[in-house]
């Protein structure tokens, strides 16, 4: 019997009805399936084995499960979890629960949430604090949390003694295991606890339920090796692991039959794909090589770490195509002695050598980026470095952030005399230069008439289209309802810091988009 089955075998036992533990005994129980962050201990885990299972599915005894029921689901933080949204979604859907769009109407609500800053963490707490009235007016509500906060010992705890109206907790390695975990809860008089802290396996054939069919995420790999200073993903998401390149491919191939028209290659860290494989010799740029061979229209990739960002995906993002040059390419930080401290293992020199590679095999890629701004004892010298990488590189847009302490992560013990006053200031002055160069970018687009991929209505106007240059430029623009789903040329008429106006032209059959 391995790890996990012994495990599962005691959350079995724990869902026993007949078992009566106390709420101390209950706290001990998951502290033996589960371990706090450790950095020395998780760097050892490249030895542990993560199997590869191609072959899920819902087994009989849970047919039916959801039927007369519906289910909700809260989606916090990145793409990644949003891909996880989709896979629960879909394995609802197999259990014959229906979708709801309020919480009211809903039989389970779902959290699915994000460890990566604590803000997130409140907005998660904030919302188990509105939802307790839901269940005690309906107690066979089922509430769950799951995704990453889910991997921290301390959330799980300070949800155990606090926020007895949870019935479930699940982490992130063991998503195929919710049809379980729902039965559990079902039969349970405990709040259903199963977080794994052995790295999650593979699991391949997982249902999904896609947001709409015009763009899609396709999970490449899970997990990150990298351990930057202040990250709580390589903890909360496990080591890195690489799905089969023709599973990949195939999953492609089938969204390209079913008429999406762009695809996001997805991972923590999507750029170090293919280094766990023991048999080939096979990265991000052999995948994106062969994928671009494939009939869909737009192909990206996210999210990057620039130490794996090699010269072999350089030559195969030139040949263009529909591989797109829209580059996100976090750098974090634009001084080296910041970096270094991060753990980022490159320095400021290194990375625009990175960005003076790609625009020379590329001389049209435009640069996003994530930078990170307050670190533990940044001087005001170390924050001007980064506004003037900002400058060197010309980004034209950023997801800017103050620096958000992670419990386990090594910065949480580094000392921090930076002032909240302080950070708050440098922060406003990054945002102003974010602004201002965001303005200067869109300006040149006026008169141009660039390629849009419809995604739909405007946000703000229902008589407006909304969609998506090549470059990830929003473009609102008048034009038939016909369009949406499809790419269109539009004149650029107006340009605003974040988006622009326009003027449809005409749609493109996809025999000319290039």
């Amino acid at each position: 019997m391995n790890e996990k089955q012994r495990m599962e075998g005691q959350l079995a036992a724990a869902a026993d009805p007949s078992d009566k533990k106390s709420e101390k005994d209950y706290s001990r129980y998951f502290e033996t399936v589960y371990a706090p962050p450790s950095l020395k201990d998780a760097k050892k885990r490249g030895k542990e084995e993560v199997r590869y299972h191609k072959d899920f599915n819902i087994p009989a005894e849970f047919q039916g499960m959801g039927n007369n029921r519906k289910f909700y689901i809260r989606t916090f933080g990145c793409q990644m979890n949003e891909h996880d949204t989709e896979v629960m979604a879909g394995i609802f859907l197999s259990l014959g629960y229906e979708p709801t769009d309020t919480v009211e109407d809903a039989n389970v609500i779902l959290l699915n949430t994000c460890a990566i800053r604590e803000n997130a963490e409140n907005k998660v707490f904030g919302e188990l604090g509105h939802l307790k009235h839901l269940k005690k007016e309906r107690p066979d509500l089922l509430l769950g949390v799951c995704g990453c906060m889910s991997q921290e010992e301390s959330v799980v705890n300070k949800i155990l003694k606090t926020y007895d109206q949870v019935d479930m907790i699940f982490g992130t390695h063991n998503i195929h295991r919710l049809p379980n975990i729902l039965q559990e809860a079902y039969m349970s008089k405990e709040m259903v606890v199963e977080v794994w802290s052995k790295e999650g396996d593979v699991i391949e054939n997982l249902p999904k339920v896609r947001k709409g069919n015009i763009k899609a995420w396709v999970n490449i790999m899970y997990g990150c090796d990298k351990f930057c200073t202040y990250c709580i993903v390589p903890y909360t998401r496990g080591k890195e692991r690489s799905r089969r390149p023709e599973e990949i491919i195939q999953e492609v191939r089938q969204l390209a039959a079913q008429g999406y028209q762009e695809i996001t290659l997805l991972g923590q860290n999507v750029n170090a794909y293919g280094k766990d494989f023991a048999d080939l010799q096979y990265g991000l740029g052999d995948l994106m090589d062969e994928i671009r061979k494939i009939d869909i229209p737009r192909i990206r990739f996210t999210t990057s770490h620039p130490r794996d960002f090699d010269d072999h995906l350089i030559e195969v993002l030139s040949k263009g195509g529909n591989l797109l040059e829209h580059i996100h390419l976090p750098v974090q930080s634009g001084s080296t002695d910041v970096l270094k401290i991060m753990a980022r293992k490159y320095t400021r020199e290194q990375y625009l050598e990175l960005v003076r590679k790609i625009r020379a095999a590329i001389p049209n890629a435009t640069f996003t980026t994530d930078i990170i701004v307050g670190y533990p004892n940044e001087t005001d010298e170390q924050f001007e470095e980064t506004l003037s990488l900002y400058k060197e590189v010309g980004y034209e847009a950023a997801y800017t952030f103050i620096y958000s302490p992670r419990e386990g992560t090594p910065a949480a013990k580094m000392k921090d005399n930076v002032p909240m006053e302080v950070k708050k200031e440098r922060l406003q002055r990054l945002n102003a230069l974010v602004s201002e160069m965001s303005a200067e970018a869109m300006k040149k687009y006026h008169g141009q008439t660039v390629e849009v991929l419809v995604e739909g209505e405007s946000k703000n106007n229902p008589e407006v289209l909304a969609g998506y240059t090549r470059k990830n430029k929003l473009v609102n623009f008048k034009g038939p309802k016909s369009a949406i789903g499809k790419i269109v040329s539009v004149t650029i008429t107006d340009a605003k810091t974040w988006s622009l106006n326009g003027e449809m032209v005409e749609e493109l059959q996809p025999a000319e988009v290039k």
